[in-house]
């Protein structure tokens, strides 16, 4: 009998090996991507495709076909994770990301038009301060629609987090000794207090989130400690949750929103070159009063010369 026994736990333990060692992260794409559709009542006939390099997702809506970055994929380990990294693409879409990223690219063109490029306002616009910026509020909103997208999915929200912190991270994150990408995670960390505190209570089964915890305890800490920090932290995560479901609700996944979506995107288009033309209107006037007034000092100084 003893044997018997120990041959099934053999069979059993290669069978668990064998499992582990197929299972790739890109395989699950499809499986998991559709499953994140389905039981969030999004269009399901959409497509996953892995890519290598940088993702593009600008004509998800009308190609309906989805990419993931094959290197996104790499810091998931099951597909909990991989719920992670579809649905943080998919939070990019549903938050109109791509279709945002046009607006300020035709803002940031037009206005170099009507300034020139080595304006001062124009500069400040381009500066890679600004680009890190704009991406990072990208970012960390996708997240927080993925983690929401992920539950009704059955899939486990911090596992977010944990393939954020799998991520390389910055200098500053090294220099202050914190997980990489402390602070995305920490801003899905708390949207999930937030928005869902049973799961932020059941917690996440593996040593990186165990290693995260650590972190966000001394973080919850200070905040225990600075009433002013706590409500500012309260307050984002009350806006957050209002914006994912404004625009989850407003969602241009299925393909009857698509004609909508591109009308829509034309007469924003059309306004934010309105309003940069009167922008630039307005700027042109100014420079020319300051002229003015400089052609003014001149003379009045001359005066004074002659005098």
């Amino acid at each position: 009998m003893k044997k018997i026994l120990v041959s099934l736990f053999v069979l059993v333990a290669m069978a668990v090996q064998a499992n582990a060692a197929t299972w790739v992260a890109a395989d699950r794409v499809s499986t998991v991507g559709s499953q994140l559709l389905k039981k969030n009542s999004i269009a399901t006939k959409i497509t996953f495709k892995v890519v290598n390099g940088a993702v593009d997702n600008s004509n998800a809506v009308a190609s309906k076909t989805v990419c993931v970055s094959s290197t996104d994929l790499s810091y998931a380990g099951n597909d909990n994770e991989v719920a992670a990294v579809v649905a943080h693409e998919l939070g990019h879409i549903i938050c109109n990301h791509y279709d945002k990223a046009k607006w300020r690219d035709l803002a940031v063109s037009s206005l170099s038009d009507k300034l020139g490029t080595s304006n001062t306002l124009v500069e400040a616009v381009n500066s890679p301060y600004v680009a890190s910026k704009i991406s990072q509020d990208d970012d960390e909103e996708a997240d927080v629609m993925g983690a929401t997208l992920m539950i009704p999915a059955g899939y486990n929200p911090l596992a977010m987090v944990v393939w954020i912190t799998k991520q390389p991270g910055s200098t500053m994150d090294i220099l202050k000794s914190r997980p990489c990408n402390a602070d995305r995670a920490m801003n899905v960390y708390d949207y999930t207090g937030y928005a869902y505190p049973a799961k932020l209570k059941a917690g996440y089964a593996c040593n990186e989130y165990k290693n995260f915890l650590t972190y966000a305890n001394t973080v919850l800490a200070t905040r225990k400690e600075n009433k002013k920090l706590a409500a500012k932290v309260s307050k984002d995560m009350k806006k957050s949750s209002y914006l994912v479901q404004n625009e989850a609700e407003s969602s241009n996944m299925s393909a009857s929103n698509v004609s909508a979506t591109s009308e829509e995107l034309a007469a924003s288009m059309e306004e934010v070159s309105a309003s940069l033309n009167d922008l630039a209107q307005g700027c042109n006037n100014l420079l020319e009063k300051m002229a003015g007034m400089n052609e003014d000092a001149k003379n009045s100084a001359m005066k004074l010369h002659e005098v």
